[in-house]
C-alpha cells in the first residue's frame, strides 16, 4: 500500500465519547481503530506504547472498536471493556489486559478478569451499564465503516487515515508530516479524487489555448514541430515531437482504455452478457447518428473526410463530470457511461487505423501480424507475466508505424491478449504467506546477524504476491496513471491550442455545425434509441437503479468529443484552417454537451435526494 492519508475520521475526537490517553490539546492525535483476540492488534499495541513515549506530552491516542467480523470472543472482548469503563472506570487497565492476551483470548478470561479488576457481575442492577457499554460497540463500529477503516487495526493522524505499513519508524515518519511525505500525501489525494484527471485535462487545454493565443504562440507551435528521436551512425528515427505524442504516447491511453474495458467484460459489471449489451448498443448508436448528421450537413468534398470527429467521447472529461454530481448519479449509471464512452474509444481507434491511414506497407504489415500472432501464442500458452506483452507490444508499435498503420492500435492489440486469471484461492495463499514468515520467525538463532528475512523467503512471498494480481490488472494499475496524469494533459497541452480568429470560421459554418449538432444532439439521441431498441428487443437489460431520464443526461455528457475528436480531426483535416475549424467544433460542442449533462443529472438527481 501507498504511504498515505485518504478518508476522514467521523466523528471527530470528542473526550466525552472517546477513549483517550494524552493531553486534549495535544498536536497530533492518532486514532486506532481495533480489535481483540487479533495478533496484528496485539504487534499494534507495541508499537502505539513505544510511540507515546516517543513523542510524549505531542501525542494524544484514541482507541475504536472494530471487531473482527465474525469473532464472537473479540466482540466480547469489546464489550468488556466498555463494561468496565461504565462500571468502575477501569477502561485503560482493562484494554491493555485484553490487548496483551491477544489471539489467545478465551472465554475463561473474561471471568478471571473482571475477578481481577473486580468488575460488579452481570445481573439485573448491571443492565444498564451492558446496554451502555453495547451501545458505544456499535457506535465505534458505524464510525469504522463511515469512515472507510477496512481492517482492524486502521490509524487516523489527525483525523485522516493512514494507509502505510505500521512498524514505528514509518508510523512516527507519517506522525511527524516531513516535507516529502506531505508532498506525496498531497499528490496521491489528488490523484485519488475522481475528477482530477478531468481537471488537469481542462488546466492543460487553457494553457495551451492561452499559450497560442500570446505573443510566444509561434515559439510554441514550433515546439511541437520540432524534430526528436534517436540517431545513431547514418540511421535516425525521428519524428515531430506532436507525433510522438499523439501516435507513441497515445498508445498508453488506448492500452488503458481497452484493459478496463476488458476488466469489466470479464470479472467487472458487465460479465453478464445482457449487462454488458446496453452500453456496447448505446456506444454503437452514439457513434452512427452523429455521423449521420454530419455527412447530412457538410457539403460534399474534402470535408466530409472528418465524418469520424463527432463519434467519440471524451472518456476523463465525462467520468469527471458524472463524479462531482457525487451520489446524485447511481452508481450503475456511472459504470454504463464509462463502458459506452470505453467502447467508442475503442472503435474510434479501429476507425482511425482504417479510415484515415495512409500508404500501407506490406512487409511491415505482415511482420505486424506476426508479432500479434506471438502474443496470441503467449496468452493460449498460459504465460502469465507482464514483461513479455509489454516488449512485444513496443516491437507490434514498431512494426504498425513502419507499416503506415496507426500505431496507437498496438495498445489495443496488447490490452485484449494481455491475459485475465481466475480468482486466486485467498486463503490458501493467505495460509502459505503465514507458513514463509513463521518458518522466518520460528529459530532465533538463525536470525543472528540479520536484518531481515532470507532472500528465499522473499521470493516465495515475491511468488505469493504475484499470484493475486491477474498480468492485466497488474498492467493496468502500472500504466493508469501515466496516462491520466502525463499522456492526456500533453495531448492536451500539444492539440488543444486553438487560435481564437474568425478566420477559421468563414466558410466554414457547415462544418462547424455539423460537429456540434453531431456531438450535443446526435450523440444522446443515437444512444438512447439504440438502447431502448436493445431493451425492448430482450438483448439487454436496463438496472432500475436508474431512469430513462438519468440516462439522457448521461448520454448527453457523452457528447463530450475532446481528446479523440480532435486526434481525428488532426488526421483527416491536413488543411491547417480546416483543422482549426474542427478545432473550434469540437470545443463548442463539448461545452454545451458537458453543461447540458451536468445540469440534467443535477436536476434528476436533486428529485431523489
Amino acid at each position: 500500500m501507498s504511504n498515505t492519508y485518504i478518508s476522514k475520521l467521523d466523528p471527530p475526537v470528542h473526550s466525552q465519547s472517546d477513549h483517550t490517553l494524552g493531553e486534549t490539546k495535544a498536536a497530533i492525535t492518532l486514532v486506532e481503530y481495533g480489535s481483540y483476540n487479533c495478533s496484528y492488534c496485539q504487534a499494534a499495541h507495541d508499537v502505539v506504547a513505544n510511540l507515546r513515549d516517543r513523542f510524549d506530552g505531542r501525542m494524544r491516542y484514541v482507541f475504536r472498536h472494530r471487531p473482527i467480523s465474525g469473532n464472537t470472543k473479540a466482540r466480547q472482548a469489546a464489550e468488556l471493556a466498555e463494561y468496565a469503563h461504565e462500571t468502575t472506570n477501569r477502561y485503560w487497565e482493562t484494554h491493555d489486559a485484553l490487548m496483551k492476551l491477544g489471539p489467545s483470548l478465551e472465554h475463561i478470561d473474561f471471568e478471571t478478569l473482571a475477578i481481577q479488576l473486580d468488575l460488579p457481575p452481570r445481573d439485573a442492577s448491571t443492565q444498564e451499564a451492558w446496554s451502555r457499554a453495547q451501545a458505544k460497540v456499535e457506535a465505534d463500529i458505524a464510525s469504522s465503516k463511515r469512515s472507510g477503516a477496512p481492517v482492524s487495526p486502521t490509524f487516523f493522524i489527525n483525523s485522516r487515515c493512514y494507509e502505510g505499513p505500521w512498524d514505528e519508524n514509518t508510523l512516527a515518519e507519517a506522525i511527524l508530516g516531513s516535507l516529502g511525505h506531505r508532498m506525496q500525501t498531497m499528490a496521491l489525494g489528488f490523484a485519488r479524487w475522481a475528477p482530477s484527471t478531468g481537471l488537469l485535462l481542462l488546466a492543460m487545454t487553457l494553457l495551451a489555448v492561452v499559450m497560442v493565443n500570446s505573443p510566444i504562440g509561434p515559439m510554441f507551435e514550433a515546439l511541437w514541430n520540432m524534430p526528436t528521436g534517436l540517431i545513431a551512425g547514418d540511421m535516425a528515427f525521428q519524428l515531430p515531437l506532436r507525433e510522438w505524442i499523439n501516435d507513441c504516447l497515445l498508445t498508453i491511453f488506448f492500452l488503458v482504455v481497452g484493459l478496463e474495458i476488458k476488466r469489466e467484460l470479464t470479472v467487472g459489471r458487465l460479465a453478464a452478457r445482457r449487462a454488458a449489451a446496453l452500453p456496447l448498443a448505446a456506444a454503437l448508436g452514439g457513434m452512427t447518428v452523429p455521423a449521420i448528421i454530419y455527412l447530412l450537413l457538410v457539403p460534399a468534398g474534402p470535408l466530409t473526410h472528418g465524418w469520424a470527429i463527432p463519434t467519440t467521447t471524451d472518456t476523463a472529461f465525462a467520468v469527471a463530470l458524472i463524479a462531482f454530481l457525487g451520489r446524485r448519479v447511481p452508481v450503475e449509471l456511472r459504470v454504463f457511461l464509462t463502458a459506452a464512452v470505453v467502447v467508442d474509444d475503442l472503435v474510434a481507434i479501429v476507425l482511425v487505423t482504417v479510415f484515415y491511414s495512409g500508404h500501407i506497407d506490406p512487409f511491415n504489415a505482415a511482420a505486424a501480424v506476426i508479432v500479434t500472432g506471438l502474443l496470441v501464442l503467449l496468452n493460449r500458452g498460459g504465460v502469465y507475466r507482464a514483461l513479455p506483452y509489454a516488449l512485444l507490444g513496443v516491437v507490434l508499435w514498431l512494426f504498425l508505424h513502419a507499416a503506415g498503420l496507426h500505431a496507437t492500435l498496438a495498445g489495443v492489440i496488447v490490452a485484449i491478449l494481455t491475459p485475465t486469471r481466475p480468482p486466486a484461492n485467498l486463503a490458501a495463499l493467505m495460509a502459505q504467506a503465514e507458513s514463509v514468515i513463521h518458518a522466518e520467525l520460528r529459530s532465533a538463532e538463525e536470525r543472528v546477524m540479520r536484518h531481515g528475512p532470507s532472500e528465499s523467503s522473499m521470493r516465495a512471498l515475491d511468488v505469493i504476491h504475484d499470484r493475486i494480481e491477474s498480468p492485466a490488472d497488474k498492467l493496468l494499475r502500472a500504466v493508469e496513471p501515466w496516462s491520466s496524469y502525463l499522456v492526456l494533459p500533453l495531448f492536451a497541452l500539444a492539440n488543444a491550442g486553438l487560435v481564437l480568429s474568425m478566420e477559421a470560421v468563414n466558410g466554414r459554418e457547415f462544418l462547424i455545425l455539423a460537429i456540434t449538432l453531431g456531438l450535443v444532439v446526435g450523440k444522446p439521441l443515437g444512444m438512447i434509441t439504440a438502447a431502448a431498441i436493445a431493451v425492448r428487443m430482450g438483448w439487454a437489460v436496463k438496472p432500475d437503479a436508474y431512469s430513462w431520464r438519468q440516462m439522457i443526461g448521461a448520454a448527453t455528457l457523452a457528447g463530450i468529443g475532446f481528446t479523440m475528436s480532435l486526434y481525428i480531426a488532426e488526421k483527416a483535416f491536413l488543411h491547417a484552417p480546416d483543422f482549426a475549424a474542427g478545432k473550434i467544433g469540437v470545443f463548442l460542442a463539448s461545452i454545451l454537451a458537458g453543461a447540458l449533462g451536468f445540469l440534467l443529472l443535477w436536476q434528476q438527481g436533486k428529485r431523489k435526494i
